[in-house]
């Protein structure tokens, strides 16, 4: 387990998630905000992006709410291009981002998402040491955007063209937590 908040935990990506993450990553009510609906995500798929993942420090972690598997996160330390990207080059400060949804949609609009973000946050500035942990959605997904500024993150840096998403490439916004 990585941290337990509540009736929230997060525990490590193990083999036997593999099933529930392509179940989640083919829902293409989970895919209009997550990789996109043209991305549908198989077996061999979710292998190749959350398991064998080459020369990356990611950790990838399975959400539980009240004991039942409802979704995914991600953190990591930046590398030196994202923080070029982001306007970090020269920080020496530590920072993290993270990724992360519900895939069961069943558990959406409940407040769980405030509580999963604003805990990450809380874990990665007391045990990671982060400086600053960051995000960026796209500028259009304003649940998301709405979401993390309700756990203390603000919006810092408009980033255009910045992700692929469903054939084009979408705004999205840096936003940051800063301890």
């Amino acid at each position: 387990m990585i941290f337990q908040k509540d009736s929230l935990v997060v525990r490590e990506l193990v083999e036997t998630d593999k099933d529930i993450l392509a179940k989640w990553l083919s829902d293409p009510h989970v895919l209009e905000y997550y990789e996109g609906r043209d991305r549908p995500h198989d077996i061999e798929m979710v292998t190749k992006h959350f398991y064998n993942r080459q020369n990356r420090e990611i950790a990838g972690c399975i959400i539980e709410y009240e004991g039942v598997e409802i979704g995914y996160i991600q953190f990591y330390p930046l590398e030196e291009d994202e923080k070029k990207v982001y306007g970090y080059a020269d920080n020496c400060e530590t920072i993290y981002g993270t990724d992360q949804f519900i895939g069961e949609i069943s558990y959406w609009n409940k407040g769980i998402g405030k509580l999963l973000v604003s805990s990450m946050i809380d874990f990665l500035v007391k045990e990671k040491g982060a400086d600053r942990v960051v995000m960026d959605p796209q500028s259009w997904n304003m649940r998301a955007i709405a979401c993390y500024e309700k756990c203390g993150m603000k919006k810092v840096k408009y980033l255009p063209k910045h992700e692929m998403h469903e054939g084009e490439l979408r705004d999205s916004w840096l936003m940051e937590y800063k301890k």
